[in-house]
C-alpha cells in the first residue's frame, strides 16, 4: 500500500517542524513497547524537551512512517529532519559518543547531582546486602518514575550522590528525575525499599486490607467505593463503602481531587479499573484495595462472606 500525499505531507510537517521527534509505541512518559523505553531513556539523558509521536494511536502514521523512512520498525528517531534510525542505531550512536555529537550537544555537560534523602533503616540494609567493596548501589527511575535499585561497579557518565553516609550512583536522566527522592527500607512481609519522589506524576496506590482497617479505626479522612453489583453487595459488604452506581458516581465528581479515595470489588481488579479511570480525570490520592473484599474477609473481617 502506497503512502498517500496527505500523509507523506503530515509526517514531513511534523520532521521539519521539531529539532528532535521520536516515532514511538506509547508517549515519553508512558511507553508501550521496551524498544520505545530504551530510545527514551537514552535521550531524556540529554535533552529535557524533544516531541514524541504516538504511532499506537493512528494505524495509519505507523504504516506511513514506516514507508516515509523505509524502515519497517518503530521506534524511529529524527535529528533537525534527518532520519537517524531505531533503537539498535540509537543505542550504538549513544555508546560511541556520536549521538551527542548529533544532537549538537557538548560532551562535557555536567548533570549536577540531586538531593535525596535514605533512611537508617535503608542505609542498614544496603550495608547488609553488599557482598564487594568495588559494588555501588545503582539507583534508576524510568519516564513512568518506575524505580530500579542493583548492585554493580562504577559507570562512565555516572552521577555520584553522598547521602545517609553511603555512595549512590544514578544515569544522568535518573539524577534529573531523583531531586527529593527519599528511600526508606521496611521490614516484613509486604516491606522492602520504599522509593518516593516528588517529582513523580499521580497513580494509583495499592492499600493492603490491613491499612485500610487502620485507617478506618484511627478515623482518618477517606471516601470508600464498592464498584461490585448490587447483588454482589447484597452478598457481602464492608461497612461504611458507598456503592459507586449513578448516585455513587454523582456524589464522586464533587469530591475535591486531593480527596484520598480508596475502590474495592470482589478480587481488586474492577477496583483497579475504576481508580485508574478517575485518576485520568484529574483525582490524584486513590487506592486500590489489594485482593478486594475477598482479602478483607479471610484477612481483617471474617464475619463477612467470601463468594
Amino acid at each position: 500500500m502506497s503512502l498517500s500525499e496527505p500523509m507523506r505531507a503530515r509526517i514531513a510537517t511534523i520532521v521539519r517542524e521539531n529539532d528532535v521527534v521520536l516515532f514511538m509505541k506509547g508517549t515519553r512518559s508512558m511507553p508501550q513497547c521496551g524498544f520505545s523505553a530504551t530510545v527514551v531513556g537514552i535521550l531524556d539523558e540529554h535533552l529535557p524537551e524533544y516531541q514524541t509521536v504516538d504511532v499506537l494511536s493512528d494505524p495509519a502514521l505507523r504504516d506511513g512512517i514506516k514507508e516515509f523512512s523505509s524502515w519497517p520498525t518503530i521506534p524511529q528517531l529524527y535529528i533537525r529532519g534527518e532520519f537517524v534510525g531505531g533503537c539498535d542505531i540509537v543505542k550504538e550512536l549513544h555508546a560511541t559518543g556520536e549521538l551527542v555529537k548529533a544532537l549538537g550537544l557538548s560532551q562535557g555537560e555536567p548533570q549536577a547531582p540531586p538531593s535525596i534523602r535514605v533512611t537508617p533503616a535503608a542505609v542498614a540494609a544496603f550495608a547488609s546486602a553488599r557482598e564487594s567493596d568495588a559494588d555501588f548501589v545503582h539507583i534508576e527511575i524510568d519516564p513512568s518514575y518506575s524505580y530500579g535499585l542493583f548492585f554493580g561497579p562504577r559507570q562512565a557518565g555516572d552521577v555520584e550522590v553522598h547521602a545517609g553516609g553511603a555512595v549512590f550512583l544514578l544515569d544522568r536522566a535518573s539524577a534529573r528525575r531523583a531531586e527529593g527522592l527519599s528511600i526508606d527500607f521496611v521490614d516484613g512481609p509486604s516491606g522492602g525499599f520504599k522509593l518516593e519522589s516528588p517529582s513523580e506524576p499521580p497513580k494509583v496506590k495499592q492499600l493492603s486490607p490491613t491499612a485500610l482497617k487502620a485507617m478506618l479505626d484511627s478515623g482518618e479522612a477517606l471516601e470508600l467505593f464498592d464498584v461490585r453489583t448490587t447483588q454482589e453487595r447484597a452478598i457481602a459488604k464492608i461497612e461504611g463503602a458507598r456503592l459507586l452506581d449513578q448516585e455513587g458516581q454523582r456524589y464522586l465528581d464533587t469530591l475535591p481531587k486531593e480527596t484520598r479515595i480508596v475502590f474495592h470489588c470482589h478480587h481488586g481488579g474492577r477496583s483497579q479499573a475504576a481508580a485508574e479511570h478517575y485518576l485520568a480525570k484529574g483525582f490524584r490520592n486513590l487506592y486500590n484495595l489489594e485482593g478486594g473484599i475477598d482479602a478483607w474477609s479471610h484477612r481483617v473481617d471474617p464475619s463477612v462472606p467470601r463468594y
